[in-house]
């Protein structure tokens, strides 16, 4: 097979595991186009490789356990909440739909409170079902190493990791009536879709207006949103276009423009919104077409332009 078909048939899952791994879309791509140059430099070489799929899929893990250690030197230093760059793909049968719940913005945010070999250990035995022999070559340890550091993961992770007892059609529902109440400030309708402990996360990177630290409880969130409206109308108001947000309900927010200024994801269960994560750092919505500047719409100076 050529490297170009190997490629093809590689890449989603070489994709998937950089993704979670280090919850940005250009790192990872990063990462899989060296494990991509590497295999081709090996087989160019001469060498055969017995296994291309375990060959990539080792070298992507091993190149995102050293991207993320180095990773979590700059997100100390990051201005205000790091969250996840956001996927905007509706789940299809295959990679997504198996990993939709892994996906999430809230799981990739707990995922990042374990250390990076503890992290690939888990998601290659836990979302995508490597036997713990492989898991353990993988990750350069034994296999009853391995098995520890999936245990103590999974115990870190089970108690906060968020579960989806709602369909995916009551999902949407609730979704399309929560964006509807933000877009015309209903506070008493924002107030009846959000749980009494909800959460909402923003991620400005200190480029944009953004929240400096999560707020919490169904009072305080619902203000904060019902406050958005009244602000974007002046500054010519914004589109939310529903989809699906790393597996999980939530829309792309565009301009008057139709440029993309953020992105709002939502974790939903027992018929309420538990969090919400607002992603508005332009750095973070790169990889979508035709990003706009949030801070130029919401500035006291604003004169309807913005940045493509």
């Amino acid at each position: 097979m050529s490297t170009s078909d190997l490629y093809g048939e590689l890449r989603p899952r070489a994709f998937a595991i950089a993704y979670q791994m280090l919850g940005s879309v250009g790192e990872a791509e990063d990462v899989v186009q060296e494990a991509f140059l590497r295999l081709h430099q090996t087989q160019r070489g001469g060498e055969t490789i017995a296994s291309p799929r375990a060959y990539i899929a080792t070298l992507v893990t091993r190149l995102a356990i050293d991207q993320l250690r180095s990773a979590r030197v700059r997100r100390e230093r990051y201005v205000g909440e790091w969250l996840p760059e956001p996927l905007a793909t509706d789940p299809s049968p295959g990679e997504h739909a198996e990993t939709a719940d892994s996906l999430s913005l809230a799981v990739l945010v707990l995922l990042e409170s374990l250390t990076p070999q503890q992290r690939a250990a888990f998601l290659l035995r836990e979302v995508f079902d490597y036997p713990y022999t492989e898991v353990a070559e993988i990750v350069g340890t034994d296999v009853d190493s391995t098995r520890h550091l999936v245990a103590r993961a999974r115990r870190h992770l089970q108690q906060r990791r968020p579960r989806y007892h709602a369909s995916r059609q009551q999902r949407q529902q609730l979704a399309r009536r929560f964006f509807a109440a933000v877009e015309h400030g209903d506070l008493s309708a924002l107030e009846e879709l959000l749980a009494q402990d909800v959460a909402m996360h923003g991620d400005g990177g200190g480029k944009v207006p953004a929240l400096g630290r999560p707020v919490n409880g169904r009072r305080r969130v619902a203000r904060v949103l019902a406050a958005m409206a009244p602000l974007l109308a002046r500054a010519g108001g914004v589109r939310f276009h529903l989809t699906q947000v790393n597996g999980q309900p939530g829309a792309l927010v565009f301009d008057a423009r139709d440029l993309l200024v953020g992105v709002m994801g939502l974790d939903i269960a027992d018929d309420r919104i538990q969090t919400i994560h607002s992603i508005v750092n332009p750095d973070k919505l790169q990889h979508f077409d035709r990003v706009g500047d949030l801070g130029a719409l919401v500035r006291p100076d604003h004169e309807g332009t913005g940045k493509g």
